[in-house]
């Protein structure tokens, strides 16, 4: 897997918004955070397109796969960050130039529904996409400093590092009100000792499963999976959606499941296009 060039400082970041429009950081906002990313020694180009907005808080496909291809094909820009994410990202991967992005591998950095599009961009063109910040993230105020902090280290360094974990952690709407925030501890939780190594993948869960069946989903055997949701989302709803399937190939993920205590309830033949290939699904549950 291709890792594209990491930044520098002078280097050109271009903002755009392939699923929620801009607007709704509004003009001011963003030349704000503008600002703050500029102080890290960055120039910041915006797309075309991000600002306008229609009916769905977004803008139409042609635009937005317009400023994805602008980025990648501009070779001054060396980044790309999302503004934030949304509900339509998806919309865009059946009309992406995936030969013109991968002949342009660069930093293609952001989360929630921008899942779709980088881990598209992954699967079709070889190279690694960053689930990160946003370019909304860089204006908050509180708690920023842990964000820079891991932004610099994987963006702007080729050496490795030990990922640590929060002192703190938040789920409220800091963009509504930066100082009357609430935060609770935060530390690491193992419920399941070892060590392991792959294949980094995940994002948003929902997000991700929209890519089951599609040239866009890439196969998860023997990778490491992470994923993230947001309060749309109940646990319940969460647990079916992390549970429900297991690809019949991937020994080492039905192993961790049956060491969970989790049992195959039944097969779903070929339901998956993989590489080339049907693949089958186990539904494995476990009766709490």
């Amino acid at each position: 897997m291709r890792i594209p060039n990491k930044l520098t400082v002078g280097d050109e970041i271009r903002i755009i918004a392939p699923s929620r429009s801009a607007a709704i950081i509004t003009v001011e906002g963003a030349e704000q955070t503008k600002k703050k990313l500029g102080e890290l020694g960055f120039t910041v180009s915006y797309g075309r397109h991000i600002f306008e907005c229609d009916l769905q808080n977004s803008t139409s496909i042609e635009h937005r796969v317009a400023d994805i291809h602008d980025a990648f094909h501009d070779e001054n820009v060396k980044a790309v960050l999302t503004v934030i994410g949304g509900f339509n990202c998806n919309e865009v991967l059946p009309y992406l130039d995936y030969d013109m992005i991968a002949n342009n591998p660069k930093i293609f950095c952001g989360f929630s529904d921008i899942t779709a599009s980088a881990t598209a961009i992954t699967k079709k063109c070889g190279f690694i996409t960053y689930s990160g910040p946003h370019f909304s993230s860089f204006r908050m105020e509180q708690a920023q400093d842990y964000q820079l902090i891991y932004f610099q280290q994987c963006l702007m360094n080729n050496t490795p590092y030990t990922i640590k974990a929060s002192s703190v952690w938040s789920d409220d709407a800091w963009y509504l009100d930066q100082h009357n925030r609430h935060f609770e501890a935060a530390s690491w939780k193992v419920y399941s000792d070892g060590k392991a190594s792959g294949q980094l993948y995940g994002g948003n869960l929902c997000t991700l499963n929209l890519l089951q069946g599609t040239p866009y989903m890439p196969d998860l055997s023997n990778s490491i999976l992470f994923v993230e949701d947001d309060e749309l989302v109940n646990p319940e709803i969460f647990a079916r959606d992390f549970t429900s399937s297991v690809m019949a190939n991937n020994t080492a993920g039905v192993a961790l499941y049956e060491k969970m205590g989790f049992e195959i309830e039944g097969t779903k033949r070929h339901s998956l296009y993989v590489d080339g290939e049907y693949m089958d699904e186990y539904y494995m549950s476990k009766l709490l």
